[in-house]
């Protein structure tokens, strides 16, 4: 096994919620229909992707996730501006478009998406980083490739646990990724996500782990009740602080800052 592949030990029958509701159908497929246009939408402005703000493609972020049925309440740091490395834990298909909420950036996927039927070309178009996680030999390539992207003044958006976890549970970060912030010379940014439920709790209903589908996965999410995610930014580590990717790494996935809550000083959207 290879360090772009680990084993999470989360499953939709051990780890994730249920939607048991059958009062839910209606709104979820209204949900998903509405995800639907926000993404056929982003689709047809890709051509003009360069020309576009950064803050409306941030709206349009929170904009797929709302519509999905789930509140975002973000806290903490602005990103800075410049080449940039932002860092969070993997529990959801949500995660990305959270990120790009935060600061729109070009995210590291697994080679395996660039595969799928119409999604793997437009992710590619999206400017989307592939790894292709069986070839360690193929590594140093794409560290090199995610540092150029760095030192462009780009940011761009890793999920270090290589795998996704519930949420309850979580990973530890592979350090590959944080060598390209080192060569780049750019801060990281780490960012918190969690997911609540409608009793303040964690929730896993949005979790996409294991032999989980994509469908299921939307389904479940649509149909849920009082789905909120929060999202903590973290103050960025600036470049030169650790000396080498282990340190780094730690640093990243270390706990927030002190003097900072769940929810603190958030807002819904």
């Amino acid at each position: 096994m290879s360090v772009w592949l680990p084993g999470a030990p989360c499953t939709p029958r051990g780890c994730v919620d249920r939607t048991r509701s059958g009062a839910a159908v209606p709104r979820a497929v209204l949900r998903l229909a509405a995800v639907g246009v926000l993404l056929l939408t982003g689709i047809a402005l890709l051509p003009f992707g360069r020309w576009i703000p950064a803050g409306p493609v941030r709206r349009w972020c929170r904009w797929i996730v709302r519509a999905a049925g789930v509140r975002v309440r973000v806290a903490g740091a602005a990103p800075p501006t410049g080449g940039l490395l932002l860092v969070a834990h993997h529990i959801s298909w949500l995660d990305v478009p959270l990120l790009a909420a935060v600061r729109p950036a070009r995210p590291l996927a697994k080679s395996e998406i660039r595969r799928w039927p119409v999604a793997g070309a437009l992710a590619a178009r999206a400017g989307v980083v592939f790894i292709d996680r069986d070839r360690l030999r193929a590594l140093p390539d794409t560290v090199a490739v995610l540092t150029g992207i760095l030192r462009s003044g780009a940011a761009v958006a890793a999920f270090p646990q290589g795998s996704t976890w519930c949420g309850r549970a979580r990973g530890e970060f592979r350090r590959a990724v944080f060598q390209a912030a080192l060569d780049a010379g750019v801060p990281v940014q780490p960012v918190r996500i969690r997911y609540r439920d409608g009793r303040g709790g964690p929730a896993t209903a949005p979790a996409f782990v294991g032999d989980d589908t994509l469908l299921a996965s939307l389904w479940r999410v649509a149909s849920a009740r009082g789905l909120t995610a929060e999202i903590e930014v973290e103050e960025p580590i600036p470049p030169g602080r650790h000396g080498d990717r282990r340190a780094l790494a730690r640093a990243a996935q270390a706990p927030g800052v002190p003097g900072h809550r769940d929810g603190a000083g958030g807002h819904h959207r």
